[in-house]
């Protein structure tokens, strides 16, 4: 006599609910990194000495957060292992190759996401690729931009923090003369350098802007606006922490070294946060209203 589960399922077998493949999870990761230890021993060194990408820390283990958080989506995913990733691996493996004979760490480093994506490929397909692209995406964030292109970034930024300033303080009353990016006050010369260009904050915050609306906002078109009005926060705030810094030499000149420097850079990013925060109100707000009237018409 069939049983009643037996009647209910028509007779079927029961499906039983995937596992997460923790095996082959721990042994792809070992072997990726094994096989690019020396690139990822000197990325990680980076991260602690160099301030500006100290948020590399963060960023692996956000992003493999989220794929955690998404288990449930992956798991439920029909892998198509696409064989075509080997070829994709291939150009990883070949990339960093050329990076090492170059010196280049950049193409050294993003060599290691493309052969993670051309092992993904391998393994789940397309599916599984898509399903994993935002995190893949942030994964981009540890890993330091090019210094060309630093360097074109940093120095304009620079003598906008400087000039903004300048004006600032002149405003205030505060006497300042400015020389490209030296501001001269009455009690000391101010160098607005590399590290004060903006160029750290602005790389965190882009980071905490799309990790921000992620978990706060599921619209994807909210992604690209916040991401598009951090730029301009991130460049104010900094032009804000230099005539803040202005304004305590002339107080006392320790105030703009030292402990008291980086304290005050600190702040300056909380508020930076704080404001990426109230622009998203801002926009939800905007878009309530909107919606509200597209109603009523």
């Amino acid at each position: 006599m069939a049983s009643v589960a037996d009647k209910l399922t028509g007779g079927a077998a029961p499906v039983q609910p995937r596992t997460f493949p923790w095996a082959t999870v721990v042994w792809f990761a070992a072997l990726l990194i094994a096989a690019n230890f020396p690139i990822l021993e000197r990325l990680v060194s980076q991260w602690a000495h160099d301030e500006d990408v100290s948020h590399g820390f963060f960023v692996p283990l956000v992003s493999g957060f989220i794929v955690w958080q998404r288990r449930e989506q992956i798991l439920a995913l029909k892998m198509k292992p696409a064989w075509w990733g080997i070829a994709v691996i291939a150009w990883g493996a070949a990339q960093g190759y050329l990076g090492t004979l170059a010196a280049e760490l950049f193409l050294q480093r993003t060599s290691v996401l493309v052969v993670l994506v051309g092992l993904l490929l391998l393994t789940g397909g397309t599916p599984l690729v898509r399903a994993l692209a935002f995190p893949l995406a942030l994964l981009l964030f540890m890993i330091p931009i090019p210094g060309v292109i630093y360097n074109q970034i940093t120095f304009p930024l620079q003598l906008f923090a400087s000039s903004v300033a300048e004006t600032s303080l002149s405003l205030l009353g505060i006497p300042v003369l400015r020389d490209g990016n030296i501001l001269e006050l009455a009690s000391q010369k101010l160098d607005v350098a590399e590290a004060c260009s903006g160029i750290r904050s602005l790389l965190s915050l882009t980071f905490l802007s799309l990790v921000y609306a992620y978990f706060f906002d599921k619209r994807v078109w909210m992604r690209w606006a916040l991401l598009g009005f951090t730029v301009p926060i991130a460049i104010l705030a900094n032009s804000f922490r230099v005539t803040i810094t202005g304004i305590l030499s002339e107080i006392d000149t320790d105030l703009a070294r030292g402990f008291f420097h980086t304290l005050e850079g600190w702040v300056v990013f909380l508020i930076a946060g704080a404001l990426l925060i109230v622009v998203h109100a801002c926009i939800h707000r905007i878009g309530r209203l909107w919606a509200k009237a597209g109603g009523r018409a």
